[in-house]
């Protein structure tokens, strides 16, 4: 969920933008420093955090809503950085042999990737725990942590020639599985909340695969284009695991709908299209893989056009305010949100544009100016209850969800609602990163 902006640019332009965890914060860089907002409205866009302290930042990341942000600026590229913004301190520093990429983190876990090794640290104390070597060049630090921290399972590449995936276990310290994804190179990687499923695109991005996790077995593709390759520049699935968005350097965003996952579905009545379906279905039995192979694929059951291409942008599906929403940040410090309708699909619709950069004023385009009518069926979705569990109740996200595994989950994790660095009694106890000087990574 994390992008460093390319190109020349306006002087202010957005050096690097990302979500958080759970998609309700969003951090940008820029040459002055780092910026947070709250993505708990539709119409208003309320910075959380501001500071100026570090120039050129070009990795910043907030663990959930907590007051833990992880700053790597151009100035120190191979040092980490942790604070506690609230109270404008900092919990510890990290060096390391080479310049920093990419970092990930949940509640148990903190991720550093390097072009050919990663660091493991316990989040808790900012211990490094694991210090995995010699993984394939990995030039742009692609890398996916499961936000789940009852398993906390890292994905990166496994080659850098073919679309291998490595995936790792964050809490075991150990290799869980390798599944060939792809032919070429990988792009894109990305978990769903609980950490079941995992995303793939290579860098043609012409086809998006999801896996079972762990045991690395093909769930589904979904095919984005055939005409042109592309740059998957984000890979993100809903809260509740029900669509899979994704977006690239051209124009159009496509999300996905993984309803064919569940469990069970409803018998379809006899109708001429349902008919025809499983016609097609029986046909691929008889095809070459490849043929039958592009015939079962599933097309993007929603899209927005934006009014940019060429840019990089990252996207986020979030609820806010009850209502499923398409998020889109792009480089030249635009925030876009469209709304998704869950029952129907086909083009979301835009109603709201807030500028990044800006002095703290909120554009003027209000919702009901930018949305036209909107169709009875989608009103009878919104008026029923929605299905998104929120994050305090999905399966393997809560506080506890390390239980489900017969893990001992320390007091402190056994929280209400989002973990909140306020005293020091705090998550992680910030008090054992103070005492120390700030050290520099060593292998384990």
């Amino acid at each position: 969920m994390e992008a460093a902006a390319e190109g020349p640019g306006a002087p202010a332009a957005l050096s690097c933008f990302s979500y958080n965890q759970d998609c309700t914060s969003l951090a940008i860089g820029t040459t002055t420093g780092y910026r947070l907002f709250s993505l708990s409205s539709v119409e208003q866009l309320d910075q959380v955090h501001e500071s100026n302290e570090i120039p050129d930042v070009y990795i910043v990341e907030r663990l959930f809503s907590s007051s833990l942000v992880v700053v790597v600026s151009h100035a120190k590229p191979q040092q980490m950085n942790v604070y506690h913004f609230k109270k404008g301190t900092e919990i510890c520093n990290y060096s390391y042999s080479s310049h920093i990429l990419s970092i990930r983190l949940n509640r148990q876990r903190l991720v550093v990737c390097l072009e050919e090794s990663i660091y493991i640290h316990n989040i808790k104390d900012m211990k490094l725990l694991k210090t995995i070597l010699d993984t394939p060049p990995n030039t742009t630090g692609l890398c996916a942590l499961s936000i789940n921290h009852a398993n906390s399972y890292l994905a990166y590449p496994g080659s850098a020639t073919s679309g291998e995936i490595a995936l790792y276990d964050g809490n075991t310290l150990k290799t869980a599985c390798t599944i060939p994804a792809h032919d070429g190179p990988l792009a894109a990687l990305a978990f769903n909340s609980t950490g079941s499923k995992l995303a793939s695109a290579s860098e043609k991005g012409t086809v998006i695969r999801v896996f079972s996790i762990p045991g690395g077995q093909k769930l589904c593709e979904f095919r984005r284009g055939m005409k042109r390759y592309v740059n998957i520049s984000s890979l993100v699935f809903s809260m509740d695991s029900q669509f899979l968005c994704a977006s690239s350097n051209t124009e159009t965003v496509h999300i996905f709908k993984l309803e064919h996952l569940t469990d069970s579905r409803p018998e379809e009545p006899p109708t001429w299209s349902g008919y025809m379906g499983k016609m097609f279905q029986a046909a691929t039995n008889y095809l070459p893989a490849q043929v039958s192979g592009m015939m079962s694929q599933d097309r993007a059951f929603a899209t927005v056009r934006l009014n940019i291409s060429g840019q990089r942008n990252i996207c986020a599906l979030s609820t806010i305010q009850k209502l499923p929403r398409l998020l889109v940040t792009t480089s030249d410090g635009h925030l876009y949100i469209y709304n998704l309708d869950p029952q129907d699909g086909g083009e979301c619709v835009l109603i709201k544009n807030h500028s990044l950069l800006g002095s703290g004023k909120m554009e003027e385009n209000k919702e009901n100016d930018l949305q036209p009518p909107v169709p009875q069926s989608y009103a009878a979705t919104v008026a029923r209850q929605s299905t998104v569990p929120s994050t305090s109740t999905m399966p393997g996200y809560s506080e506890d969800g390390g239980a489900l595994r017969g893990e001992v989950i320390p007091e402190h994790e056994f929280a209400t609602g989002p973990v909140c660095l306020d005293d020091e009694n705090e998550f992680p106890p910030i008090i054992l990163c103070r005492g120390g000087q700030p050290g520099k990574a060593k292998r384990s």
